[in-house]
């Protein structure tokens, strides 16, 4: 009895763990590092592309939430990020390369895993979880749109520079998380008015790379959109977005700047630093010109220029029930950025359940499905949902968990309820799959 999971991205290598940690052998097959994608660069497994951020670490945030739900269903992914953790305030980002290489070792040396380097262009016989993630390659695309019947939807992420750490100006860079939660863990570039004006017209006249084999004819997920998109949309909305001043003050003056760069370390020595919702898709050398305008970083090197890519998803309402099985044939799984959620977490989260529930339906017992009060749960429901008719990716957040039953007007209260009635509905199902 054994398994065929294509991808070792975070779904995968989750998906892998669950089955192992289960008693059930896996066939493992990974494409690098005979064969990249156009954002892939490291040979480890589960590399982080857009960030090195896993997103709030609080209980009462969606995301918090979503981890320790994570945590408690014996997640591979956080046991790495424990590991691997840099500081980042509130939120939890991780060192790249030292995450990679530690779920790359569990996985390897695993004894109920055999990995095979090489590019799946068919859907192997038998049992099989697919976690190609979203930049699947044409060939095993083309196969799976031949055998669903069906097209696969595309949008396009894309990824932020990273600059050293030594080459920012902490003269005028300054270190602060926003209302001082952390440990100054960020490095904040102020802007005057004069100084964001500036920046914001190089910014949105500046010269975009082209797309070359991709379908020019895309759309761009909002949770990734590109600096310089966004910044089209008007003079102020990236002052009010991923520059916005607020819960900071610049210790040269003692007021709120106009607006705000926040550099986030990139590892854990504090050697390297990513520019914080600076996704963009602009040509490298208009990246130099442009983001030496911010403040602090006139003489930045730039270790690694920002990306544009391809993601692909399935129109997963049709397709997929909350265990992440086909409906048309509950012998294969999907796991995965592929099945519409959206987020490294969200997409380790699917490669657990579908690990879980492949590994239940192989010993004869009925899928997991959580209960929608619990963040799990609550996206399993949303990416299989067929009264879902535009269907787009979607992260983690307390919209879309059931409302309390007793309202809660004050909404960090309303979350701590949400969280705490998620993990007691999570714990009773754990406690019930025990005693099966």
């Amino acid at each position: 009895m054994s398994v065929s999971i294509i991808g070792a991205g975070l779904a995968g290598c989750e998906a892998a763990w669950q089955l192992a940690s289960r008693g059930i052998e896996v066939r493992l097959y990974e494409m690098k590092p005979a064969k990249y994608t156009p954002a892939h660069h490291y040979s480890g497994f589960a590399e982080l592309v857009c960030s090195n951020s896993l997103k709030a670490a609080r209980i009462e945030s969606a995301a918090g939430l979503l981890k320790e739900e994570m945590r408690r269903l014996g997640s591979l992914t956080l046991q790495s990020a424990s590991q691997a953790q840099v500081a980042a305030g509130g939120a939890l980002a991780v060192d790249r390369i030292r995450f990679s290489d530690y779920i790359t070792e569990k996985i390897r040396n695993h004894p109920l895993i055999t990995v095979y380097e090489e590019e799946c262009t068919r859907i192997p016989d038998g049992f099989c979880i697919i976690a190609s993630g979203p930049l699947t390659s044409d060939g095993l695309a083309g196969e799976i749109e031949r055998s669903l019947h069906t097209k696969g939807l595309s949008f396009y992420d894309a990824a932020a520079p990273i600059v050293t750490a030594e080459s920012v100006d902490k003269a005028i860079a300054f270190p602060a998380s926003r209302y001082g939660r952390g440990e100054d863990d960020y490095l904040n570039c102020p802007m005057n008015c004069e100084e964001y004006m500036r920046f914001y017209e190089a910014l949105v006249s500046a010269e975009q790379a082209p797309l070359h084999a991709f379908d020019q004819n895309f759309s761009v997920y909002e949770g990734c959109m590109p600096i310089e998109i966004m910044a089209r949309r008007g003079a102020d909305t990236i002052r009010y977005g991923p520059l916005k001043p607020v819960g900071l003050r610049d210790p040269r003056t003692g007021h709120r700047p106009w607006a705000v760069v926040q550099l986030r370390r990139e590892n854990a020595d504090g050697t390297l630093y990513n520019l914080v919702g600076f996704q963009t898709n602009l040509k490298f050398g208009e990246q130099k010109r442009v983001f030496s305008m911010i403040p602090g970083l006139g003489d930045a090197e730039f270790v690694r220029y920002g990306v544009m890519h391809r993601n692909t998803f399935l129109d997963s309402p049709r397709l997929l029930d909350r265990s992440f099985s086909l409906r048309q044939n509950p012998c294969i799984f999907f796991a995965g950025q592929i099945t519409g959620v959206e987020g490294y977490m969200e997409s380790a989260m699917s490669g657990i359940l579908a690990g879980r529930n492949m590994s239940r339906i192989l010993k004869g017992k009925l899928p997991l499905v959580l209960p929608k009060e619990t963040m799990c749960g609550a996206l399993s429901a949303y990416i299989s949902d067929k009264t879902v008719a535009d269907f787009q990716p979607m992260g983690a957040n307390m919209g879309i968990l059931p409302p309390l039953d007793m309202p809660v007007r004050e909404k960090k209260a309303r979350y701590a309820a949400l969280a705490c009635r998620a993990l007691t509905a999570l714990e009773q199902v754990l406690k019930e799959e025990e005693q099966e």
